[in-house]
C-alpha cells in the first residue's frame, strides 16, 4: 500500500501524543519543566552525534574534520531566505489557527508545543530516504522504524509541553506524503552525497531545537529550514566540501 509507512509513523507521533499528555497530568509544573529540559538536552546529544558522523572522518590513525564550510554557508544563506520569508511567523500563524480549530484556545502552550515537536520530527534525512523508498519499492521499514522513535520522542516532550505535541501528525503527513507520492522524481535527486550533507544540515538544526527546549526560545529554527534546501543543492557543486 503506497504511503503506508507514513500513516504508520503518523499514527506512532498522535499515540505518543496522547501517551503523553495523559501521563503529564501525574506531574508537577516544575516536574514538567525538568522534564523538557531531559528532553532537550537528549536531543542535543543525539544532534551532535548525527553532526559528527557527518564532520569527522578516521584517516590513517588521525581524527580529521570536514564539511565546516558547508554548515556555514548552508546555515548562513538559509536562515537569511528563512527570515526573509517568514516561515517561523507562518508555521505559528498555522498553529494559531489549528489551537482554535481544535478546540484547544485556552492551551497556552499548544503553539510552541505543536512547532518543536514538528521541527523535531520532521527534520532529517530518515523521513526523506524512508519516504522514497516507500514511494519507489513500498519498502516502509525505514518509516517503521521511525515511527517508534518519534512514539518515543513525542511521548516525552507531550508529557512535559502538552497535547500540541501530537499535532504534529500534520506536517508529517504533509511531507512525508509528498515525498512518497514524488518518489520516483525525487529519488534521482537524493544521491548519496546528497543525503549526507542533508543528514548534517538537518542534526544542526536539531541542535537548534534542543538548545530551545533546554534554554527557551532562542533561535528561530523554522526561519533555518532553508539550509536543507540548500544542503541538497550543493551536493551538485563542482567541488566538495
Amino acid at each position: 500500500m503506497l504511503g503506508l509507512g507514513t500513516l504508520i509513523n503518523c499514527a506512532a507521533i498522535v499515540a505518543g501524543g496522547l501517551a503523553g499528555h495523559f501521563t503529564g497530568k501525574l506531574f508537577r509544573e516544575d516536574q514538567q519543566d525538568a522534564l523538557t529540559k531531559a528532553c532537550g538536552v537528549s536531543t542535543i546529544f543525539i544532534a551532535v552525534a548525527g553532526a559528527m558522523e557527518g564532520m569527522l572522518s578516521i584517516r590513517e590513525g588521525a581524527v580529521s574534520s570536514a564539511r565546516s564550510f558547508l554548515v556555514v554557508l548552508c546555515l548562513a544563506f538559509g536562515t537569511v531566505l528563512g527570515e526573509l520569508l517568514g516561515l517561523e511567523r507562518l508555521i505559528e500563524r498555522f498553529g494559531e489557527w489549528l489551537k482554535i480549530r481544535t478546540g484547544n484556545s485556552g492551551d497556552r502552550g499548544f503553539v510552541n508545543a505543536f512547532v518543536t515537536a514538528s521541527l523535531t520530527v520532521c527534520i532529517g534525512a530518515m523521513a526523506i530516504v524512508g519516504s522514497i523508498r516507500d514511494g519507489i519499492t513500498g519498502d516502509w521499514s525505514t518509516l517503521g522504524v521511525k515511527a517508534v522513535l518519534d512514539f518515543i520522542i513525542i511521548a516525552v516532550m507531550a508529557s512535559s509541553m502538552g497535547k500540541g505535541c501530537a499535532f504534529s501528525a500534520i506536517p508529517i503527513f504533509l511531507l512525508q506524503g509528498g515525498v512518497t507520492l514524488l518518489a520516483s522524481v525525487l529519488a534521482p535527486v537524493m544521491t548519496e552525497t546528497a543525503i549526507q550533507y542533508l543528514s548534517l544540515i538537518g542534526s544542526v538544526l536539531i541542535f537548534c531545537v534542543g538548545v530551545n527546549l533546554v534554554w527557551g526560545k532562542r533561535l528561530r529554527v523554522a526561519n533555518m529550514l532553508p539550509a536543507l534546501i540548500l544542503a541538497v543543492a550543493a551536493a551538485y557543486l563542482p567541488w566538495s566540501f
